[in-house]
């Protein structure tokens, strides 16, 4: 597996794939007062219902008029991307021919909702001078551990050897080369289909460490594993190849779409690693997702990169104002958009420590983060608080950082 750069892309991959890409041209957008382009992204997560549509089983009028909505209130911010989350779990909010339409839509999976939203998102953004980010979690098939509310036809169950119960949920197995052309073939259905201007990935890989329990992959690993020093190796190894066969796949398949990724916003631990952050996280992509997401970066497979720094300023394991360096430091040089994801959800939230409180919080890393001329943008997770606002945050990210809009980098 070799490096993809952002402006061609050279690749010789399991002995057959060889291409050459270039990007595409910048989505037009107004500068505004000559500011330099910056990613001013929100996230808008359907799983479970998060931030929409606001139920299940709503009429199609009324959930697309809550999408528009949302569009709507990304532009009254001066914000020009929407980050979609177009399948959460293993299932579409488009007709796709290889999983069911999301349940999320109707209450019940598999059912047409009676409209395109994927579609709709797309061509809406557009005319509000919005990209649309098309999100998708590869692996995660269900938030619970019964098949048998799975939908006949799901994948899953036409091929319950993929499938590994985990942690309260059912997950698809990274270890199996045919489950990785999969998931594969299922998110790129949607970018041949339609105009998206990116595939996003959220930070689930192999699953968070859950106390107790293990993730049994044993009969892949006996299969599959030879030749890794390990286990952890060889999981590091499925990762991998699934984000640099995905980043050749889609420049082959359409040059202007970009690929990002938000990870967990520790790759490793100084007390880990010398080259890690001077943190002390419980939770380190590693080892523990087993996703280098330093090393795609460094390798240049992305487009961007969205590490989810979610905590304040001067927190003490894991400081906003230790990791924007160091990602500052990770992606010198490699030609990959650097964007920080923003943890709007705790603003104002009475259960967070008292920085998050301050309606000056954000503001004050967008702020920092003018220090370090790699960081491009920032990403709001997510749009319910974004329309929300529920201690001005928001606002005074828009009032001190956003007096226009402009547009995204590319």
């Amino acid at each position: 597996m070799g490096r993809i750069t952002r402006r061609s892309l050279t690749v010789a991959a399991a002995g057959a794939l060889a291409a050459t890409v270039t990007a595409g041209d910048a989505l037009a957008e107004g500068r505004g007062g000559g500011h330099r382009p910056e990613f001013r992204g929100m996230w808008l997560a359907t799983v479970a219902n998060r931030d929409w549509p606001s139920r299940p089983g709503l009429p199609a009028e009324q959930q697309r008029a809550e999408l528009l909505g949302f569009l709507d209130t990304a532009v009254s911010r001066r914000l020009n991307a929407v980050v979609f989350q177009v399948r959460p779990t293993a299932d579409a909010l488009w007709p796709s021919p290889y999983e069911p339409w999301a349940e999320c839509l109707t209450g019940v999976q598999g059912k047409d909702p009676g409209w395109d939203p994927l579609g709709t998102a797309v061509r809406e953004a557009h005319r509000r001078g919005l990209e649309l980010h098309a999100w998708f979690n590869p692996y995660r098939i269900a938030n619970h551990t019964d098949p048998a509310r799975l939908i006949p036809t799901h994948p899953a169950r036409v091929h319950p050897e993929w499938v590994v119960p985990y942690g309260g949920k059912l997950y698809y197995n990274p270890g199996l080369p045919e489950v990785r052309r999969f998931v594969q073939d299922a998110m790129l259905d949607a970018v041949a289909r339609y105009d998206i201007d990116a595939v996003h990935w959220d930070d689930y890989f192999y699953p968070y460490p859950v106390a107790g329990q293990v993730f049994d992959d044993d009969a892949a690993y006996e299969r599959h594993g030879a030749g890794f020093p390990d286990r952890a190796a060889w999981r590091r190894n499925n990762i991998d190849r699934l984000v640099y066969e995905t980043a050749v796949r889609v420049r082959r398949l359409k040059r202007r779409v970009r690929f990002g990724i938000s990870p967990f916003g520790v790759w490793r631990n100084q007390a880990t690693d010398p080259l890690g952050s001077a943190t002390t996280a419980g939770v380190q992509t590693y080892d523990d997702l087993y996703a280098d997401t330093r090393g795609w970066v460094r390798r240049g497979w992305l487009d961007y990169v969205v590490p989810q720094v979610y905590w304040n300023i001067g927190f003490a394991a894991a400081d906003y104002a230790v990791l924007v360096p160091w990602w500052s430091e990770a992606v010198r040089g490699t030609g990959v958009n650097l964007y920080v994801g923003e943890a709007l959800y705790k603003a104002g939230d009475p259960a967070q420590p008292a920085p998050w409180q301050d309606p000056a919080e954000l503001s004050r890393h967008l702020t920092f983060d003018r220090d370090f001329p790699q960081v491009r943008g920032n990403v709001y997770f997510s749009a319910k608080e974004v329309a929300a606002d529920r201690n001005g945050a928001m606002a005074r990210v828009v009032a001190d950082h956003y007096p226009y809009r402009v547009r995204p980098p590319r």
